[in-house]
This record gives structure tokens, sequence and C-alpha cells, in this order.
């Protein structure tokens, strides 16, 4: 029995049991991503125990003898292990303080345009570049920084009558071509989640400070950027929570010779150890990649931790 004027709540104090036959559309709807997530996120986490192990094709995965921490000995005895784990963590932490302020700078820019049909075109032609795949847009990268036949190479030669250094047979300039074509890549479709944000900011917030004399700017200080900040704050703790995942299928195309010693990271190692090896190491291959996940998970801690002390958003 419930007072006038109000609803009773969904379900009511029915048993579990029946709310779900009441609601068995929705449920079903929820049982193939619920398959999916278990099956393929779940199920292949019980291979983790490879890293512990000596992987022998015969005895299959739980007949492999157990070798305890001897994996791992072997990776950070390795010499390449300082290598590749100081080579992820430059990329990444490059990536991440110049590719994740940008889009949101690029957000409050936007949102600051009067004109619509400029907003749509800006928006349209910083999206575009998403949706290239790993390959063409490292196919661009070749045609256009080529120092022979490529558009930097042709300036060069136009501006200076001489040929154009090697840029991408040089190490030390991997990280940067790598870190700002990922940035132009990718910067209209991050700023998607932050021009959303920017939509919810009240408009009488702009109007009460327009008529108390604020600029534009400062409204931009006041008004936009907290509209933003807790969507900015989730962002970032997903971004340090995966700051030891570059992705290898890029690098992996633009690795040459020259350049190896600046562009091997875990990700390219652990496929090299694992797949691309004439003897694959498949309990060395798991324990560099459970490294790298644990590494993932605490910094995701520790960043979710702070960010809600800080400003109180958080993912748990």
């Amino acid at each position: 029995m419930t007072t006038k004027g109000t609803i009773p709540h969904a379900g009511g104090g029915a048993p579990l049991g029946r709310r779900i036959l009441e609601r068995w559309q929705l449920y079903l709807l929820l049982l193939l991503p619920l398959t999916w997530l278990v099956l393929f996120c779940y199920v292949p986490m019980s291979g983790l125990v490879l890293a512990f192990k000596k992987y022998n094709a015969g005895l299959g995965i739980w007949g492999s003898p157990w070798v305890g921490l001897t994996n791992f000995q072997n990776f950070f005895s390795s010499y390449k292990s300082g290598m590749v784990i100081r080579n992820t963590l430059t990329i990444s932490l490059y990536s991440l303080l110049v590719g994740f302020p940008i889009p949101i700078i690029f957000a409050l820019l936007l949102n600051v345009l009067n004109g619509k049909k400029y907003k749509k075109t800006i928006q349209t032609v910083t999206y575009i570049p998403y949706f290239f795949s790993t390959v063409i847009m490292v196919g661009l990268l070749f045609q256009l920084l080529d120092y022979r036949i490529g558009l930097y190479g042709t300036l060069y030669r136009m501006l200076t009558g001489g040929v154009a250094p090697n840029i991408l047979a040089s190490g030390t300039n991997f990280k940067h071509i790598y870190v700002w074509s990922g940035v132009w890549q990718s910067t209209g479709y991050n700023a998607i989640i932050y021009i959303a944000a920017l939509s919810t900011a009240d408009v009488s917030l702009h109007e009460a400070a327009m008529i108390d004399g604020a600029n534009r700017f400062q409204r931009v200080l006041h008004i936009d950027i907290p509209a933003i900040l807790p969507t900015a704050s989730i962002m970032l703790i997903l971004a340090v929570g995966n700051i030891m995942n570059v992705g290898y299928e890029k690098v992996l195309l633009m690795q040459n010779n020259l350049n190896m010693n600046y562009s091997e990271i875990i990700s390219t190692y652990t496929y090299k150890v694992g797949l691309a090896s004439g003897i694959p190491n498949f309990s060395l291959s798991t324990a560099i990649g459970m490294f790298n996940s644990l590494v993932n998970f605490t910094l995701l801690v520790i960043t979710n931790f702070v960010s809600k002390k800080l400003n109180g958003s958080g993912i748990f």
C-alpha cells in the first residue's frame, strides 16, 4: 500500500527471482556482453599460472613443472629488461604529458567559438585521423618523413640544396615521432568527452559572470574548467592506469635496426619472446606481461586514491 502521490519502488520487496522474471528481457540483453566478459577477460586469466611454470606443450599448462619466480628473475637479470622498461616509461610519460592536456585545451578553445559551422568543420577535420588504421598511419609517416622522396626530404632539399638527415632511422627522434603523430591522430576524438562535459555547464553561470563583468578567459577559468574537472580526473586515472601499455602495433611497424635501442618496449619484447622468437618462451612472456599488469594496477589504485583525496573524484 502506498501513500497518495507517491510512486512505488520498482520491484518493491519482491524476491530476487521474481524481479528477474519480471525484467527477463533486460537480463537477456545483459547475458551476451556478460558472457563475452567472462570468456575473454576472466577465463584467460587462469593462464597467468604460466608465469610460475616452465611451459611444456606436451604436458600442457597444468602439467608443466613449477619453477616459482625463475621467469621473473630471468627477465630482470636480462640485459634488455632495463632498456625496455626505460623506453616504455619514457614513451608513456611523454605521451601522457603531451597527449592528456591537449584535447582539454582543444575542447576549451572549440567551446568558445561562436559559429556552429566552424565548430562542425573543425570537429570533422580533427576526428578523421582517428579512424586511420595503424598501418595507414605509419605508412603516412614514412611517406611524409622520408628523407629522399617524402615531403620532409623534398622541402629540405629545396631550402638547403642538400640531402635531409634520415630522422626515421634516428633512435633519439623515435619517441617524438611516435608521440606527436599520436597527438595528431587522437586529439579530435579524445576531445569529444570534454566537449560533452562542457555542454553540461549551467548557462546561467555564464550569464551571471558576464553581468558581473567577467571576460571570456575568466569564464573559462572559473566556469568551464571546473565543469570538466571531474571528467578530466577520471580520464587521468585511466590514463595513468594504462601507462605501461604502449600500443605495440605502431611501435613494431616503426621499428628498424637503427632505432631498436630506443623503440623496444615491454609489449614488443613480450611479443617477440612469446611468438616471434625461433624458440618461443611462453612462460617468460607471461611473466613479463604479468609484471606489466601489476605495475599498471598499482598506479591505478594510487592515482585513484590521490584523486579522491584532492577533488573527491574517482572510479572506485
